[in-house]
């Protein structure tokens, strides 16, 4: 004989209305937000669904609305990253307190290989999520043809060359780099150096863009050291890497704060002294920047910032707003410490 389940029963909403005094359609009507009722009836319901413990169906409630109150942070990133890099973090956070505010859930994806595009292309397409915000992408990333062919509501945070037809927020890589890159030659350094990452993204690609621009005709291709990922590991194997092309390097400029800090220890290690011998300069002004010996000098990315924005735009959107193309740019200022 099967055993009376102990799981208590759910309150109704004609319950709540019941208690209440008023219709169910009265108590549909503040569920879903609407303004057409009044105070005392609001009350009143308000205390109704106090005692009888009453929890909205959201399943239910998503089937009618065709909408799941769910939007997708998906990082195409190993994820090694969301430790290593702490923007990641940082653009999570941002883009889930814009969500939370407005009353969605965020479910976050990670894309660590070609199988994970693949799952994940799937689990977009069964209606899950309401809209996407994308931290990462390449050009031509499988990732943004499958947003295309959804249709759904979309923000990237960061610019891949190929998708001007759909939103993102980002910063201006490229002029952030030569300006901190001519703050660093001003200190009177001579033959100064790069930790490049992640060249397959816009960042990475502008950032050395940036720094070839500010080097001018001195620039020397030997001098820049170019790695896979932003990340302290990745920033001791390129600092040890130019040490071995130019012994007399004199400043450096790593591509984050994460490659800064692997690049300042290693230098350390080989009897350099920071600045008195090699000036060093990083990119985010994240934690890595103040935990470094001496303090990192370093461009201010608003990580956080970027993600509220790219989670109101992907709001906007859902709300009938057009999509705001050509994109929404961040302010980049040098943070200017001892390290250099």
């Amino acid at each position: 004989m099967t055993p009376p389940s102990t799981r208590p029963k759910r309150a109704t909403v004609h319950e709540v209305a019941t208690e209440a005094g008023v219709s169910r359609g009265t108590v549909s009507r503040v569920l879903n937000g609407e303004r057409y009722v009044s105070a005392e009836a609001r009350s009143a319901i308000e205390a109704a669904i106090a005692k009888t413990g009453y929890v909205p169906n959201l399943a239910a409630r998503n089937l009618v609305m065709q909408r799941s109150q769910a939007i997708a942070f998906l990082v195409h990133e190993p994820h090694s990253m969301f430790v290593e890099d702490p923007n990641i973090g940082d653009i999570l956070l941002g883009a889930n307190r814009a969500l939370s505010t407005a009353g969605y859930l965020m479910t976050t994806l990670v894309i660590d290989s070609a199988d994970d595009t693949e799952r994940i292309g799937r689990y977009l397409s069964g209606g899950v999520v309401d809209g996407i915000i994308v931290v990462s992408a390449r050009q031509h990333d499988p990732l943004t043809a499958i947003i295309r062919r959804l249709g759904l509501p979309a923000a990237f945070v960061g610019h891949p060359p190929d998708i001007d037809d759909i939103p993102f927020v980002g910063i201006d890589n490229r002029k952030a780099a030569e300006s901190i890159t001519r703050r660093l030659l001003e200190t009177g350094r001579r033959r100064v150096g790069m930790v490049a990452a992640a060249l397959d993204r816009d960042s990475g690609a502008d950032r050395l863009a940036g720094f070839t621009a500010a080097i001018g005709d001195a620039f020397d291709p030997a001098l820049v050291s170019s790695v896979d990922l932003y990340s302290y590991s990745e920033g001791v194997r390129g600092m040890r890497e130019l040490l071995q092309r130019e012994p007399a390097i004199d400043g450096v400029f790593a591509a984050s704060d994460s490659l800064a800090a692997g690049a300042m220890d290693v230098l350390r290690e080989a009897g350099y002294r920071v600045p008195v011998d090699v000036g060093v300069v990083g990119f985010d002004n994240s934690v890595w920047a103040q935990r470094c010996e001496p303090a990192l000098s370093t461009v201010d990315q608003p990580a956080a910032g970027l993600g509220e924005r790219a989670a109101q735009s992907v709001l906007a959107q859902l709300a009938g707003e057009a999509p705001q193309l050509g994109g929404i740019y961040l302010d980049t200022p040098i943070v200017w410490r001892d390290s250099a």
